[in-house]
């Protein structure tokens, strides 16, 4: 029992270092769910606020595992034909067109009706085959040799009748198309579903699934995650840039800015050669950090305060 609680931790301490080295800071929560849902194929829901990384954690975990990664983008209105299959209608026109230039051959010979039906039923049925199948991201990773990373991004955004469709790829890796019956994955994909809580998944869904929250990140963690990914950045000026941002978290903002966007921040001030953070550039450049006028007039309103809290400079 030890040796494999022991074999389990190295794996997750593995995984962990390995999406450090790949850019990703994950914490042990995250490594854990991986595991997890490697070990035990399991698809992955992983929840929280936009911007935190759940999409970049699919990513990571491609580059990571060494395998494609195929994306399904859901929003409302979504369904089967765009998301598993459609048949290529054009080429079946074109099929029937060469199926009339050849009956008459086909029928050559044939005197009673039952000589017709009978070279009929012998005559191959290709019309609904794979060969007239446009394979839409679903099927194709049911259908990859190798196996692939799955990400179903921002599952909230589609109808519920697109969630039950999920449910029999989701707990068999299989899915049924009545014109060929049910198409079982060669090799399970690692199946990844990210949710931003526009509105509650229903329970199906979830019961078929490991949940993962993701929440915004705690200052250390943010640090590594700057520290990762815009490494120009000197430890005083990165630790204040994070600082900054807890601070205006904190507040009563409409969208408070996500780690996507405390790194674009960081590679503006990268970009403009900034040493520190004066006010003039954080008023010019809180567009960056923050996507509506209101949260922009409310943190530049107290912005003084919060640079004098964050061990930044005097507000002029």
């Amino acid at each position: 029992m030890r040796k494999t609680e022991n074999q389990a931790r190295g794996a997750i301490e593995d995984i962990q270092s390995g999406y450090e080295r790949l850019g990703y800071v994950s914490d042990d929560q995250i490594a854990t769910a991986l595991f997890l849902a490697q070990t035990l194929e399991k698809p992955l829901l992983v929840e929280g606020p936009p911007g935190v990384g759940k999409t970049e954690l699919a990513k990571a975990t491609a580059a990571y595992l060494g395998l494609d990664m195929i994306r399904l983008q859901c929003y409302e209105g979504l369904d089967e034909s765009k998301a598993l299959y459609e048949w290529q209608y054009g080429k079946q026109l074109l099929y029937t067109q060469v199926l009339k230039e050849k009956l008459g051959d086909l029928m050559e010979g044939a005197n009673t009706l039952d000589d017709s039906m009978g070279r009929l039923n012998d005559f191959e049925d290709v019309f609904f085959s794979e060969q007239f199948l446009q394979t839409r991201p679903l099927l194709q990773a049911l259908q990859s040799d190798d196996g692939v990373v799955l990400l179903i991004d921002e599952i909230d955004k589609s109808d519920d009748e697109f969630e039950a469709f999920l449910l029999e790829i989701l707990s068999d890796y299989q899915i049924s198309i009545p014109e060929l019956g049910t198409i079982r994955a060669k090799k399970p994909p690692l199946v990844f579903l990210t949710s931003n809580n526009t509105r509650e998944i229903g329970d199906a869904l979830k019961r078929r699934c490991l949940h993962l929250y993701i929440p915004f990140p705690d200052a250390p963690r943010e640090n590594a995650i700057l520290k990762a990914r815009v490494p120009e950045l000197s430890e005083a000026l990165r630790t204040h840039i994070v600082d900054f941002v807890q601070a205006v978290r904190e507040m009563d903002l409409k969208k408070p800015p996500a780690v996507s966007e405390t790194i674009d921040w960081a590679r503006t001030v990268v970009l403009l050669n900034m040493d520190v953070l004066d006010p003039e550039f954080v008023r010019n450049t809180l567009n960056v950090l923050l996507k509506f006028k209101s949260d922009n007039d409310n943190v530049e309103a107290e912005l003084g305060r919060l640079l004098r809290e964050t061990q930044g400079v005097a507000a002029s």
